[in-house]
């Protein structure tokens, strides 16, 4: 038996005279979508705290210093809300401009032919964008997707980084500049940035703090501050800062200009004169600011790469060294820097002195710094300079007492007889050697 059988046939739909409106039920489409977009208010809805994180505030020093900005990272790293939060903290208004989509005459302008080109040229017309950006006369200009952007228009955005120049426009000062890309390994359809653009940039970057993601997905975001530049020492910054760059490269000229040998090194950050000028800025507003060595570090190394970023920090750091002389005049009382590279530094120093101006007793109270050094830290940072100290010595000076405490960590007082029975064999060879001449 079918169903049909059993169950009464339904009655059919009552058919509407002709001319009478049927009214159909519209779904009130309206209100989910409100109900959907309150949602995503909330989501969307955040806060932010004063919170220390070290690449934020390196980019905040470099966005203070009018320098362009160049953030490395993996895609959904956080490169971008990282800009948008920064723009907001500022209260700069954010324009993104998509690198990779757009054609270099968006950079370098659009021709416009007038009435007479003859005469009055062939402007080139800035985007819409650019215009925008003067008209506000601040702003912070986010070029994103760098490293997908092809060569040609790489290099019409050259005077877009470092002139702020757009076709015939002029950016104005307000303007800050910072551009994000990724890994060539992880770009879509990647290019390595040109050599000329690199070398325009600080590069940072960009990794992920565990507690700050977890914290902000909670909704609380670190807040991006300007640094806070003491008036009074400014001055005295440049000075500072003007004192060790040029004192490290009198020192180093070899670092003033290295074009690195690989494509990939040089996509990044290198040694140019360009870019020690950048290194000394941010220097300034690092010492102005006095924020920490590890934000300094950040914005040295993305200034002028790691190697010469990392000799420029040890060169700052030995010029808080103790005075050799100082040591010297009194060893008993000599303060030692704790950390072991500046320790190891300052005794060089001291044998460096005494071999420049040798003296006896200037000799023997080197030795008494290196036993101060033994009395306050672990020997094995005494051989390199002891060893160096006892080449320094005359042969018609004695051993003094100091010197044996020293014997055990290096065999000093056996390496200092070697040292004279090896001048005493010399003599006696010249000696002999005249003696035959003579003859």
């Amino acid at each position: 038996m079918s169903l049909s059988t059993v169950l009464p046939a339904p009655a059919p739909a009552p058919v509407p005279a002709e001319g009478t409106p049927v009214a159909v039920r519209v779904p009130d489409t309206d209100t989910h979508l409100a109900v959907a977009d309150g949602l995503l208010s909330l989501l969307r809805t955040t806060t932010t705290e004063p919170r220390p994180d070290e690449q934020l505030e390196a980019l905040t020093l470099a966005v203070a210093a009018d320098l362009p900005v160049l953030l490395w990272g993996e895609p959904g790293i956080g490169k971008t809300a990282a800009l948008t939060r920064l723009a907001a903290s500022l209260g700069l208004p954010l324009t993104t401009v998509i690198a990779s989509v757009h054609e270099p005459s968006d950079f370098s302008g659009l021709p416009i032919v007038g009435d007479d080109p003859a005469v009055q040229g062939v402007p080139m017309a800035p985007p819409q964008w650019a215009v925008e950006l003067v008209r506000a006369g601040r702003g912070l200009l986010f070029l994103d997707e760098l490293s997908t952007a092809t060569p040609a228009v790489q290099a019409a955005l050259l005077r877009v980084v470092l002139e702020r120049r757009v076709g015939a426009l002029q950016l104005p000062p307000g303007v800050r500049i910072v551009a994000a890309a990724n890994p060539r390994a992880s770009a879509a359809d990647g290019w390595e940035l040109s050599p000329p653009l690199a070398n325009r940039f600080v590069h940072l970057y960009w990794v992920h703090d565990q507690e700050v993601v977890v914290r902000g997905l909670g909704g609380v975001w670190p807040r991006a501050e300007l640094p806070r530049l003491a008036p009074e020492s400014l001055a005295d910054a440049v000075a500072f800062a003007r004192r060790v760059v040029c004192g490290f490269l009198a020192a180093r000229p070899t670092l003033i200009h290295r074009l690195p040998s690989t494509e990939t090194r040089r996509g990044g950050a290198w040694p140019s004169p360009r870019s020690w000028d950048a290194a000394l800025t941010l220097l300034a507003f690092g010492t102005a600011a006095s924020v920490s060595r590890e934000v300094l570090a950040l914005l040295v190394r993305g200034a002028v790469g790691d190697g010469p970023g990392l000799e420029l920090l040890a060169y700052l750091d030995r010029l808080d060294l103790p005075d050799p002389e100082t040591l010297l005049a009194d060893p008993a009382a000599a303060e030692l820097p704790e950390r072991g590279d500046l320790r190891q530094a300052t005794l060089e120093a001291v044998v460096a002195a005494v071999g420049a101006r040798p003296d006896r007793a200037r000799w023997e109270a080197a030795w008494a710094v290196l036993v101060r050094a033994l009395e306050t830290g672990t020997a094995d940072l005494l051989v390199a300079p002891a060893t160096a100290l006892a080449a320094v010595r005359r042969d018609d000076w004695e051993v003094p007492e100091t010197m044996d405490r020293l014997a055990g960590v290096v065999g000093l007082a056996r390496q200092a007889d070697r040292s004279v029975e090896r001048v005493a064999a010399a003599a006696a060879a010249a000696e002999r050697a005249a003696a035959g001449t003579h003859r």
